[in-house]
């Protein structure tokens, strides 16, 4: 009977011995996630304000492209009105010529 006291005693102890371990190393598992947890937390703010640089720095890209092309369209509009003149001033240089053929052939007709 004391033997199988023993026994069982020592069968406890085992017990709680592979008890404590396990619990250390869940402590020790633990403590690691906790630390893997605050890192992981650490990055995400800093990716949220990555994200948010550059999602200004988009916006400040796409202003400075607005302006960019406001500046061209008013060039453009100013690069036509000039062409627009240039075709209107040569129109008139065409029928200048135009007369001067028809004054020259009056002419020689009317020699």
């Amino acid at each position: 009977m004391v033997q199988h006291v023993e026994q069982n005693l020592q069968l406890m102890t085992k017990r709680a011995v592979k008890a404590e371990n396990s619990a250390t190393k869940l402590k020790q598992e633990n403590a690691l996630l906790q630390i893997q947890l605050k890192n992981y937390k650490t990055e995400n703010e800093a990716l949220r304000s990555g994200q948010s640089a550059s999602l200004a720095m988009v916006k400040q890209n796409a202003d400075i492209a607005l302006q960019n092309l406001r500046t061209v369209i008013t060039n453009s509009r100013s690069s036509i009105k000039q062409l627009v003149s240039g075709a209107e001033s040569l129109q008139l240089v065409a029928d200048l010529l135009k007369s001067i053929d028809r004054i020259s052939e009056m002419s020689d007709d009317g020699q």
